[in-house]
């Protein structure tokens, strides 16, 4: 009745329904821990966005690596902004996606030290995109202000090249350990994203809050494809009793047929 399985057609088929099997679980647990993954990073960045605001001297120092549980963490420093060797950012968007400049200002602690503050986004509607852009500047006097704490870019975890040759003052990546050669100063660590004080006139526009990642669409993702895995040899198992059950329905009415015919004289 089952012959029919060793047909071309139906070994094809058959090998085709076993090698999805494991494919599909396969793909359901690499949901499972992008979505792990995801759940990690989000109740990382609420942990660091609700924590107590503390001295940035207190999370990094010159040479340090910020880590990813440092991330997003709110940070205070109180000095002076240094807008002679300011630098902007390049290529980069604001909330509209629109192209711009970020706004890298070095900003003198009381001890000497630098900490590098990215003070937002403003557009790139100079002349060219070899000229400085205009910037808005920020308070001259001594100031306290507070911001995200983030690591140093770098091209493997942006994926943007770090281009050689730029006009002067400009830069691809947020980079401590450039900067400080640059400067020739103690740069702290890392780099904070200005959330206070809010600029005068709204600009440099200031990098909003990092948004959540969609972990239950990875959750969703994962038992779609538990169940496709799982419906696969119910499938499988539904065409081949219906093709039994055509193939007995037509050889029953080839010997109702040939019972019909009239015997030979």
């Amino acid at each position: 009745m089952y012959r029919f399985l060793l047909t071309r057609q139906w070994v094809i088929l058959t090998l085709i329904s076993l090698l999805l099997i494991p494919t599909m679980i396969r793909l359901g647990f690499w949901q499972k821990h992008r979505y792990e993954e995801r759940s990690a990073r989000n109740q990382l960045v609420a942990e660091a966005l609700g924590a107590k605001p503390v001295p940035v001297e207190q999370v990094t120092g010159p040479g340090h690596a910020v880590t990813r549980k440092e991330r997003y963490h709110t940070v205070t420093a109180t000095g002076t902004f240094d807008t002679a060797d300011e630098v902007v950012v390049r290529r980069r968007t604001n909330s509209d996606d629109e192209v711009g400049y970020h706004v890298l200002t070095p900003f003198v602690l009381s001890d000497g030290k630098v900490l590098l503050v990215n003070r937002g986004w403003i557009p790139s509607d100079g002349p060219s995109q070899t000229a400085f852009p205009k910037i808005p500047a920020p308070p001259a006097e001594t100031v306290t202000i507070q911001g995200r704490l983030m690591p140093d870019e770098t091209t493997a975890a942006s994926g943007i090249k770090d281009l050689k040759g730029l006009p002067d003052r400009q830069v691809m990546l947020i980079n401590s350990a450039e900067q400080a050669r640059r400067l020739g100063r103690q740069v702290l660590g890392g780099y904070i994203e200005q959330t206070a004080p809010q600029p005068k006139g709204g600009t440099p526009e200031q990098i909003s809050d990092p948004g959540k990642e969609d972990a239950p669409l990875n959750y969703a993702y994962m038992i779609q494809w538990w169940l496709f895995a799982a419906g696969v040899p119910y499938g499988f198992f539904v065409l081949v009793r219906r093709e039994a059950r055509a193939r007995a329905e037509a050889a029953a009415e080839q010997e109702a047929a040939a019972e019909a015919e009239p015997a030979a004289v």
